[in-house]
């Protein structure tokens, strides 16, 4: 491969700027291009973001004719599929934005288009990179929690409810659940080594979301804005999975571990009405356990770093592409989380338990 990466970014709205500004600051990596559907956007973004000599196209397809290592997929939810697979099936790398798809089903092709083509798939999770979450896993695979036969993870903001392209069900599929639910899923079936979800069952509702109280958009509003799921996991484990975009509370808990030998307590950090949820950071980590009959805890120190989890992120692909090295974030992988979010929308709309079937990729 050529010393410096050619890199494409297709969609250019805002978090296409934060691929674009991790991009620029890696001398050895060239945004060659943006794509957007909407006539003029990716000229205007090429412009702002001061991508000297990248191409703009409306079509993502003629983008992807281009010489090009990589893409960032930067899409609305709904586009991730569909840009991810032709670009696999055109010999480029891909890193998408989560979540990984809108339903099972896409997520499903895009891992096997990946594993047909050879290509890299990587799912963009920035939390993966924060050194406490990376501690949390360790601890977790150790083994010095003993059985781990219960999970419980998610989180709330107080007035995190964003509008646009997020609350259209055409557009995101899903609402609070693929938005920050995916991150708290990932951070718990990561620690636990990804396990198989076998049953879901769920309810969810946006009462605050299509209230003209709470968003400017409740006209629009399509999604649901809190959900609450019951997952049963292969090997034994039940996980108990909580999100909210908005609620009259100031948190729903901690995400904690329950072995038994240990257990592990983990809190977000930040304060405000965005915080409560895992792309917002760690805040504390606590070990509980049973001392000769007398049950003590023990406070782990959290890392004060300043490690830019999102360049992390964006840097692992770059890296991978270099080497040929495995996805850091595998596609593969996160069709389990794909496939837990779709249960938690089809159980809460027949009002029942549901079960998981994930086909062979």
């Amino acid at each position: 491969m050529a010393e410096t990466v050619r890199i494409g970014i297709i969609g250019s709205g805002g978090i296409a700027g934060a691929h674009a500004n991790a991009y620029k600051q890696m001398p050895d990596v060239t945004v060659v291009a943006v794509a957007d559907v909407i006539p003029g956007k990716a000229a205007a973004f090429i412009q702002d973001r001061g991508l000297d000599g990248a191409r703009a196209f409306e079509d993502h397809l003629r983008l992807l004719e281009l010489d090009l290592d990589g893409v960032s997929v930067c899409t609305p939810n709904v586009a991730h599929h569909r840009t991810a697979v032709d670009a696999l099936n055109a010999g480029k790398h891909v890193l998408t934005e989560k979540p990984m798809a809108v339903t099972l089903e896409q997520a499903v092709e895009m891992a096997r288009t990946a594993k047909r083509s050879g290509k890299i798939l990587t799912i963009g999770f920035q939390p993966r990179y924060d050194p406490n979450m990376q501690m949390v896993k360790r601890i977790v695979q150790s083994g010095q929690l003993g059985k781990i036969y219960y999970v419980e993870t998610g989180g709330g903001r107080r007035r995190g409810m964003p509008g646009g392209t997020f609350i259209r069900k055409d557009l995101a599929g899903a609402g609070a659940m693929a938005d920050i639910g995916c991150y708290s899923l990932d951070m718990a079936l990561n620690a636990l080594g990804y396990p198989k979800p076998l049953t879901v069952s769920s309810t969810t509702s946006n009462y605050f979301g299509t209230s003209p109280r709470y968003h400017h958009e409740a006209d629009k509003f399509q999604v649901e804005d809190f959900g609450v799921a019951l997952v049963r996991l292969d090997g034994g484990v039940t996980l108990t999975f909580k999100i909210s975009w908005a609620m009259h509370m100031d948190t729903l808990g901690a995400t904690m571990f329950l072995g038994t030998d240990a257990g592990l307590k983990v809190t977000p950090a930040g304060s405000g009405p965005w915080s409560g949820v895992w792309d917002g950071g760690v805040g504390s980590v606590t070990l509980y356990h049973d001392l000769l009959g007398h049950h003590t805890e023990s406070p782990i120190p959290v890392q004060r770093h300043n490690v830019h989890i999102f360049y992390e992120k964006v840097r692992a692909f770059v890296d991978a592409i270099k080497t040929n090295g495995p996805a850091p974030i595998p596609g593969e992988e996160i069709v389990r989380n794909q496939a837990v979010i779709d249960a938690i929308l089809r159980s809460s709309e027949l009002g029942r338990e549901v079960q998981i079937e994930i086909p062979e990729i």
